[in-house]
């Protein structure tokens, strides 16, 4: 079998270059020689899968939520598509911490060697594509804003300055739900759409299931004029407290939903997996079983709560 493995070098403080050698022998011992390939620019990851992954049974992967959406988008190319194996070493890590691989680099290497193969969602939004989070609005830039030097000083308090001039220079963003059954037009803070059981490091969504070829919306509605205190306190609620203690107010939209799309303003950036990746209008595709991603074999046996379309 052939293998391949993607690092960033700068995520985690370098933490995986200390560890390449360790690596290196923990691997080699199933899977052969393999080839390293070292991230050296924005975009680079995605242009490394997308060239070695069609080529490969084993895409490893070491970086953070931006760099594994990255080789997502790179192997989404590919009629090919190679098995997945992570290792978390970004700030958040919302995909590790939803499918159960640990920070510790020895721990999570002995799933690559060791784990089993679990099919997870993956969705398309217009021509790029996400496994875990789609968004807009209200602390949606604040992933991708921080600078690289704080994350690495500071850790997720790097994103808090963000956040909080966020809240002073938002405002509300008209946006219109389109699916097969209904049209929705309302003014938001927030659009969340999720397939995962974290966001932003805070375990939210706890019975979520990533293979089921359904995402979960939230819109969260506001005045036109002026976010109101009311909606910032529900976002506050949603992340501290879970989706379920506010995804039945009146002043939330949720809904379980395959496919649809979103209309909203040609200057609202839409984030990814963290990263700005569009604007304005888009349509959305989920794709059940995008993905195969190696897991603790206790994930794979996790009973979880089924999702029905709405």
């Amino acid at each position: 079998m052939s293998a391949i493995f993607i690092y960033n070098p700068e995520s985690g403080a370098g933490k995986l270059e200390r560890y390449k050698s360790y690596l290196q022998s923990k691997l080699s011992e199933k899977y052969g020689e393999i080839t390293w390939l070292k991230t050296e620019k924005p975009m680079h990851a995605y242009e490394l899968a997308k060239t070695y992954g069609k080529d490969c049974d084993y895409l490893f992967v070491s970086g953070g939520d931006g760099t594994l959406n990255e080789v997502v988008n790179g192997i989404s190319q590919n009629e090919k598509k190679p098995i997945v194996g992570y290792i978390p070493s970004g700030t958040v890590n919302d995909v590790a911490r939803s499918l159960g691989i640990s920070r510790n680099i020895k721990k999570a290497a002995n799933i690559l060697v060791n784990g089993e193969v679990f099919e997870h969602d993956i969705f398309k939004v217009n021509n790029k594509y996400g496994i875990y989070v789609c968004c807009a609005g209200l602390f949606t830039r604040t992933s991708y804003e921080t600078k690289r030097f704080s994350k690495k000083k500071l850790g997720k308090l790097a994103y808090l300055s963000i956040g909080i001039k966020e809240l002073f220079q938002s405002k509300p963003i008209p946006i219109e739900l389109e699916t097969e059954k209904e049209v929705i037009k309302t003014h938001c803070s927030l659009l969340l759409i999720l397939n995962s059981k974290s966001i932003a490091g805070f375990k939210s969504n706890n019975k979520a299931e990533l293979n089921d070829g359904l995402v979960e919306l939230m819109i969260f509605k506001t005045p036109p004029k002026r976010i109101s205190l009311n909606n910032i306190n529900k976002i506050f609620e949603t992340f501290l407290f879970g989706i379920k203690s506010t995804k039945k107010s009146k002043n939330v939209i949720y809904r379980t939903l395959s496919d649809f799309t979103i209309k909203i303003d040609d200057k609202t950036v839409i984030n990814l997996d963290g990263e700005s990746s569009t604007k304005g209008t888009f349509s959305f595709k989920c794709i059940q079983k995008g993905i195969k991603i190696l897991t603790p074999q206790k994930r794979t046996k996790e009973k979880l709560w089924k999702r029905k379309k709405s």
